[in-house]
């Protein structure tokens, strides 16, 4: 394996780590690149809020750091310990806001918090207080690398408030959410009067901790190189377009991976029979065991698609709605597990319930299930609007279930399309389409449904993913490269 010389600390603040707390990609991302980092030789080590579920998983904390009130900005520790993944990890320890019920983000109706502002500010501020020159631990990190909107301040802090030169790297999991707030909390925050302009943390009037992180960061990434490209401009600039064209030259992309130990249909242990490339009859025993689980009739002929998802208009589950009654009658079957929009969830259970037999749905997410759902699905759905990257496309192709996706961001990035080429080419792993409407989903699904009725097509199509590289190594690797370009360090 290859490894890097000379180790590159890097302080690594991310809101959510799998499997401590995950509510979404973001969770995922930062349950596994850091280890991945480690593996190669980079010195990472994980900033996390201290959530109940993140003091309680980590239950060997020592105290290695204390800080007074700053602004509107309590008191709190720093807790360090040892991630289940055995890379090291820091806790902002601040009861009073975060030690409740609930979820990160929100409580427990789905409101989000009323002290976003004050919780996520705290957390940026911790990480530029570890990276100066007067840190308070042995450690101090050669940069930060932030995550998404609620580690938006860490750069900012670093230039504005820090004084130092440790460089930030900005990664973006999803522009839709830019962590907006009202003014006021500008100088509760204790960020300076010069900050508040559209060069620096306002965003149309607003106070906006990603865009803090984009302005003030060194350097920016996203999920998939697609996704950089796509939010330099309408829509899904989502009114950042111009300052991220504006700062092209220091945003990549750089595909997300996955587990690939997790996600292994040869040593799953919630499937009903393991399988890899050279064994693909036994997939049919993971369908007959889905379409009994789900309530379906159990025909082997029928073209079984699957959907794992959140319910939501990103991710053109409205597209699905619409097309399920030609689904269901041309002898297709679907599964959908998720939850979401309480309307989406609505319509599905009426859909499941107009099609017995056919279509099955289970709301709410279970992580064995989504296992079950790759193994005995013949093809899987991801028509979403945008997808900076995505993850069970990934998954899918591991599992020898061709992907369905909308040709949009990391979906684009790690789909080959099926045609006569790709196909000679040996390449070819799914399908995709261009327009995300009904229109763009339904053709996809025929060519997709042509291609289930070719047994060697078909067989080749599901070898072809399942010999994909998704690893987190692969990743890993740009992102260390990335930091040693930052930090004026050698590879």
């Amino acid at each position: 394996m290859e490894t890097f010389a000379n180790p590159i600390r890097v302080l690594f603040a991310a809101s959510e780590c799998a499997p401590l707390v995950k509510t979404g990609g973001l969770g995922d991302v930062a349950g596994a690149l850091p280890a991945a980092l480690r593996a190669i030789g980079v010195d990472v080590r994980m900033l996390l809020p201290g959530y109940p579920a993140v003091v309680d998983g980590l239950a060997a904390a020592v105290e290695v750091a204390r800080f007074g009130s700053e602004a509107a900005l309590p008191a709190h520790r720093v807790l360090a310990a040892t991630l289940p993944n055995g890379v090291p990890a820091l806790v902002v320890d601040c009861p009073v806001l975060y030690a409740r019920g609930g979820g990160p983000y929100q409580d427990a109706s789905a409101r989000d918090w009323p002290d976003n502002a004050q919780r996520f500010g705290l957390f940026g501020r911790v990480a530029a207080r570890l990276s100066e020159k007067a840190g308070p631990l042995d450690w101090r990190p050669d940069m930060v690398h932030a995550h998404d909107w609620q580690a938006g301040l860490a750069p900012a802090y670093l230039r504005l408030v820090s004084g130092t030169s440790t460089p930030a790297l900005m990664t973006i999991h999803n522009l839709a959410f830019p962590g907006v707030f009202d003014p006021a909390w500008r100088e509760a925050l204790a960020l300076p009067p010069s900050s508040w302009s559209m060069h620096g943390v306002e965003y149309h009037g607003w106070l906006s901790f990603l865009k803090a992180g984009l302005y003030y960061a060194n350097a920016l990434t996203t999920v998939s190189p697609t996704y950089a490209r796509e939010i330099q401009s309408k829509p899904l600039g989502m009114g950042l377009e111009g300052l991220l064209a504006a700062r092209r030259k220091v945003l990549r992309g750089i595909l997300n991976g996955i587990d690939t130990i997790l996600w292994d249909p040869g040593h799953d242990p919630w499937i009903a029979q393991p399988y890899d490339a050279g064994s693909l009859q036994n997939k049919a025993t993971n369908k007959r065991a889905l379409q009994e689980e789900f309530g379906l009739a159990r025909r082997g002929d029928a073209p079984l698609f699957a959907i794992v998802s959140r319910l939501t208009h990103q991710k053109g589950i409205d597209i699905v709605a619409a097309i399920v009654d030609d689904l269901a009658s041309s002898g297709a079957q679907l599964v959908v597990l998720g939850s979401g929009d309480r309307d989406s969830e609505i319509e599905l259970n009426a859909i499941a319930q107009r099609h017995a037999g056919a279509v099955g749905v289970v709301i709410g997410f279970d992580e064995a299930l989504a296992h079950r759902i790759e193994a005995g699905a013949d093809a899987f759905l991801m028509p979403s609007r945008f997808e900076p990257c995505g993850m069970n496309q990934m998954y899918s192709q591991r599992y020898g279930t061709p992907p369905v996706v909308h040709a949009t961001g990391g979906l684009v990035d790690t789909v080959v399309d099926c045609d006569a080429r790709t196909l000679a080419a040996g390449t070819a792993t799914g399908f995709t389409f261009d327009d995300a409407a009904p229109s763009g989903l339904k053709a996809a699904i025929a060519r997709c449904i042509g291609a289930y009725r070719d047994p060697d097509t078909w067989r080749q199509l599901m070898r072809n993913g399942m010999a994909r590289d998704f690893s987190w190594r692969r990743s890993a690797t740009e992102y260390a490269k990335l930091y040693a370009e930052l930090t004026g360090r050698g590879v």
